[in-house]
């Protein structure tokens, strides 16, 4: 059985579609899956345990100019690429105009069909194309966690039921990204472990003060830590060596490819970070972290029922304090929190 995955973007909702893939693999054994995505998400869906074709297009870009001469060729070339296969099913998951187009252009095989998302959820993006591409629209309870509405509109189109474990299967390759773990580490000390801090955003309003930033650090290093500080844009790299300059042992990454960056997640005791697409690489990665909340929506994106993770919600944001309690409590016993 041939299967399409069609989830374009962002960050964050990619990595939320992970673990309908695992759930596909357990029930379907013999399904080959394939997924579109950005390019720019391209190397993480490639880590997605079970995904036998990653199909990169650019959406984004080629809208910006849709009669370029460079556009017409290269959207020629995804239209090949995603033809090549007839597909038994094609499940949108984004449930946008853009995923819709796509969902259409894909080929079916005989006795195939298109699935989509019925109706809007809470909290996320909807828009009626994906229901009229679709040979069958299901309906999903608009009060549901991102990374379940995925697994069930899965299931419910290919006739499983969703599975009480909850796996990502996002597969990191220690010492063979980028740069390796050890290079990016340069100028800390080595024989201590390493916290991820995740604290730039797409949302400004999702951002935590740098004095609170500044305070964790603080008690990260009394508690025998080294604090590695992320970027994703021009503005965060600048925040993360300002901050830098005020934290004991820290070190500022270079921006690295999502594939690398994974990996040198991977290495790390934990991530504590705002809510974005860092962080949820954390929670597929399983590692200990802490998901700060300015808003209470951590019921829709943030790790749910997990030993190793905690959400922490506070208005107008979370307090040090909580932050640093949520850390302690998804430390491994005998931890050095």
């Amino acid at each position: 059985m041939n299967i399409l995955i069609v989830k374009l973007s962002s960050l964050g909702d990619v990595v939320h579609s992970m673990p309908a893939v695992q759930d596909i693999r357990r029930a379907l054994p013999q399904a080959q899956i394939d997924w579109v995505v950005e390019k720019s998400f391209a190397p993480l869906v490639q880590r997605c345990a079970g995904v036998r074709r990653v199909i990169p297009c650019e959406l984004r870009r080629w809208r910006k100019a849709p009669f370029a001469m460079t556009t017409r060729a290269e959207w020629a070339a995804f239209k090949s690429e995603l033809q090549r296969e007839a597909y038994d099913a094609v499940i949108d998951l984004q449930g946008l105009t853009k995923s819709a187009l796509v969902a259409w252009l894909a080929r079916l095989a005989p006795g195939g069909q298109r699935y989509a998302l019925a109706n809007r959820t809470e909290g996320s993006g909807y828009e009626a194309p994906t229901r009229w591409v679709a040979d069958v629209a299901i309906r999903i309870e608009p009060h549901v966690h991102a990374v379940r509405r995925s697994r069930e509109l899965c299931a419910r189109a290919l006739g499983y039921t969703v599975p009480a474990e909850e796996i990502f299967g996002l597969q990191p390759h220690l010492g063979q990204g980028e740069i390796a773990p050890e290079k990016i580490a340069i100028g800390m000390l080595s024989v201590r472990p390493c916290v991820a801090l995740v604290h730039g955003s797409s949302r400004a309003d999702k951002q935590w003060p740098a004095s609170h930033w500044l305070a964790l650090a603080d008690k990260l290093d009394a508690a025998g830590f080294d604090v590695a500080l992320l970027h994703g844009t021009d503005e965060e790299q600048r925040r993360s060596e300002t901050l830098a300059r005020e934290m004991p042992h820290a070190v500022v990454w270079p921006r690295l490819a999502l594939d690398a960056l994974t990996d040198a997640l991977a290495s790390c005791a934990g991530v504590i970070g705002v809510d974005s697409g860092l962080s949820h690489i954390a929670v597929a990665l399983d590692l200990p972290h802490v998901q700060i909340y300015n808003f209470d929506t951590a019921w829709r994106t943030g790790p749910q029922g997990r030993a190793r993770q905690r959400c922490v919600y506070g208005q107008p944001v979370p307090t040090v304090g909580a932050v640093w309690l949520a850390w302690a409590q998804v430390q491994p016993a005998g931890g050095t929190a």
